[in-house]
């Protein structure tokens, strides 16, 4: 039975090619699968982070880690102040 739950980490296997993505997807509800996936991966709730260590863990999947960052802020999936001084997961499960 396939994995149709968007929040789910077994439909955006397919993403990745020895731990690296390989791909950022251009359909909307599969990119929203795969920042689900990453936000819930790389980043731990409850935690602030800078925006260095954002691009840090970004980079482990993906070379583009300035698109990735820009779609997680857009996504509503990491929040930041005004001065972008940091960010935060904000997501829940």
């Amino acid at each position: 039975m396939p994995d149709n739950d968007p929040s789910s980490s077994h439909g955006v296997a397919a993403l990745f090619s020895h731990g690296r993505l390989t791909a950022i997807p251009r359909k909307p509800a599969r990119r929203e699968q795969l920042l689900v996936h990453l936000a819930r991966t790389l980043f731990e709730p409850d935690r602030t982070y800078s925006e260095r260590e954002v691009n840090e863990a970004l980079l482990t999947v993906h070379d583009d880690y300035s698109t990735l960052h820009r779609y997680l802020v857009v996504a509503g999936l990491l929040t930041r102040p005004k001065d972008g001084s940091s960010y935060r997961r904000i997501l829940t499960g």
